[in-house]
């Protein structure tokens, strides 16, 4: 069906991504550091034009900057072009952020010159603000002539060519968010926007209605679909001038809402709440469905205590509490010491691994079976947290730490780096059956798998393959099985090889990487940026990590510490976890 937005048709939406090469380039802080994309903004009548008298390369440069501004099919880059190749630009052709910019001359004379443009490719830029990360060399040719005095690029490649710099402290990542297959949670799909504040509501509302990033849309469900905005996105009083900023809430009316049941309409509003939300962009929301109230239990708009349920960022209501793997056996951890688990899981004395599901009630683990070679070194065992004992799932020569679907019946590992699989007990009978997951995608990157994470909302899978770190999106198939697609690498710039990682947030994965400096950085899900965490008292190789929407635990070479989020920024750094000082253990959070 045909659908109206609040954006304006045919936006080139450009970003930058901060992708750091290398541990001396990381940044200090765990503050974002990233630039992303380039919304088109209203019709503009000044832009600044080139400098009189400017040098060719020093006018190439500026021809960089000036490509960051998309506005009016790049009016502002289109200065420093003669007529005739502004008419033959194709700017909408593709979008290239590089880095690392060297101007070289090829050729000059009085009346015309040749350079090369070298750089580092950081990123490519894709519809809807869609990010995609990237590296290696980037090389472009430019012709220019004198043109009534004055030089101007009269040859060039089609396309955006964007230096990183600019846009460092000009664009924003912001989330749209879907839903996930249940419906019990959302799913972030990181985009990045820029312009004027009061844009931005409309532009993300436009960028849901459009739906999910081509990657995640097999595994989200959007409610927005089939709907569409009736006029302006507004003030809740109706009025358009600074929508969404300060007070004075936000009015959508949703042409094509009034149909669904109520559940449906909750669901929308938790999308459209928490899109808008996190955007810093305050209620109350006034939500319509064809000119009347979207649900009548909020005539007056809603408000994000009303789908706090869906929050992205609320911490687990289940206080299982931190344990451990030490010596073998899952313990669990007091500020004065730690107790085994009244469990297979607490008497053994030879686990490599352990994760607790997210409700706590279960465990998986992986047990060193003591058998010589060729038999398999390694089996994942299945069981509850309290009592009874463990069912065999699987066994290999090695099989990766086990991580928990959000279902809580549901146990994920990798079997010899390589073979995918779900080891799925019954409620009742403790039966534990083990079926494959279709990971064709995976193996095509043509290394061992030794790390894998499900993210909480079971959307997304976190992977070390061969020391690199990538991103696939989990797909139900029509037979209820799942599969493994769309592969992107997300870690580029680490500057050495991944160890371990998890997921603290929805759209952040901590990794730990073979560096002495910078042990533990975060990553943006999408790759766009990569932010150093504190160093302070560790002690590398950081070995293992688990992670909260607001903490971080590590065992380093010694023993574990954590990170708290919420320390303030200068008094933020690894302490030492009481319960295990001097331990060398492993930390053990639910997932």
């Amino acid at each position: 069906m045909s659908r109206s937005t609040p954006r304006t048709a045919g936006v080139l939406v450009v970003l930058l991504a901060l992708v750091l090469s290398g541990c001396a380039t990381l940044p200090d802080s765990s503050s974002p550091q990233a630039i992303g994309t380039l919304e088109r903004g209203p019709v503009t009548t000044e832009v600044a034009a080139p400098v009189p008298g400017r040098e060719p390369d020093l006018l190439l440069r500026d021809f960089l900057q000036a490509s960051t501004d998309p506005a009016n099919r790049h009016r502002a880059a289109r200065q420093f072009l003669t007529s005739s190749m502004s008419e033959a630009w194709d700017d909408a052709a593709s979008a290239t952020i590089v880095d690392k910019v060297d101007v070289l001359v090829e050729e000059r004379d009085g009346n015309s010159a040749t350079y090369v443009i070298r750089a580092s490719t950081v990123g490519h830029l894709e519809a809807g603000g869609v990010y995609r990360a990237d590296e290696g060399d980037f090389e472009a040719r430019f012709s220019l002539v004198r043109t009534d005095g004055e030089w101007r690029i009269d040859g060039m490649p089609p396309g955006v060519i964007m230096d990183r710099p600019r846009f460092l402290n000009t664009y924003q990542r912001r989330s749209l968010y879907f839903l996930d297959p249940t419906g019990n949670a959302v799913v972030p799909d990181p985009r990045w926007i820029t312009g004027p504040p009061e844009q931005t509501a409309s532009q993300l509302i436009g960028l849901l209605v459009e739906g999910p990033k081509a990657v995640l849309a097999p595994a989200v469900k959007n409610l927005l679909e089939d709907v569409t905005v009736i006029g302006s996105v507004t003030k809740a009083d109706g009025r358009t001038t600074d929508v969404g900023v300060g007070l004075g809430g936000i009015r959508i009316d949703f042409q094509g809402a009034g149909s669904m049941g109520r559940q449906d309409r909750e669901l929308l509003a938790a999308q459209v709440i928490w899109t808008l939300a996190n955007a810093d962009i305050g209620g109350p929301y006034h939500l319509l469905a064809d000119g009347q109230p979207l649900d009548e239990r909020f005539p007056n708009g809603w408000t994000t205590a009303d789908v706090a349920s869906m929050n992205p960022l609320a911490t687990s209501s289940v206080t299982v509490g931190l344990h451990a793997l030490l010596d073998g056996r899952l313990v669990s951890v007091t500020e004065t010491g730690v107790t085994p688990v009244r469990s297979f899981f607490g008497a053994s004395d030879d686990l490599q691994s352990v994760s607790l599901s997210l409700d706590g009630e279960l465990v998986a683990a992986v047990e060193d079976t003591g058998k010589p070679a060729p038999e398999p070194a390694a089996q994942l065992m299945v069981g509850t947290y309290n009592e009874g004992t463990a069912e065999p799932a699987v066994d290999g020569g090695t099989i990766t730490r086990p991580t928990w679907a959000p279902n809580n019946n549901s146990v994920w590992a990798v079997v010899n780096g390589t073979a995918v699989v779900r080891a799925v007990r019954e409620p009742g009978t403790g039966r534990v059956t083990v079926v494959g997951v279709e990971a064709g995608a995976i193996r095509g990157l043509g290394g061992r798998i030794s790390e894998l994470r499900l993210s909480r909302d079971g959307v997304r899978a976190a992977m070390i393959v061969d020391g690199r770190v990538f991103v696939a999106t989990v797909v139900p198939t029509t037979t209820g099985e799942y599969s493994l697609s769309s592969p992107r690498e997300i870690g580029f710039g680490l500057g050495g090889p991944a160890l371990a990682l998890d997921w603290s947030t929805a759209d952040t994965i901590v990794v730990s990487r073979a560096a002495a400096d910078v042990p533990v950085v975060q990553l943006a899900v999408d790759g766009s940026r990569i932010d150093a965490l504190p160093s302070r008292n560790l002690t590398p190789p950081v070995v293992a990590i688990e992670a909260s929407t607001s903490s971080e635990f590590v065992a380093d070479s010694r023993t574990v510490f954590q990170l708290n989020d919420r320390d303030p920024a200068g008094d933020r750094y690894w302490r030492e976890v009481p319960g295990l000082a001097g331990m060398a253990a492993i930390p053990v959070l639910p997932g």
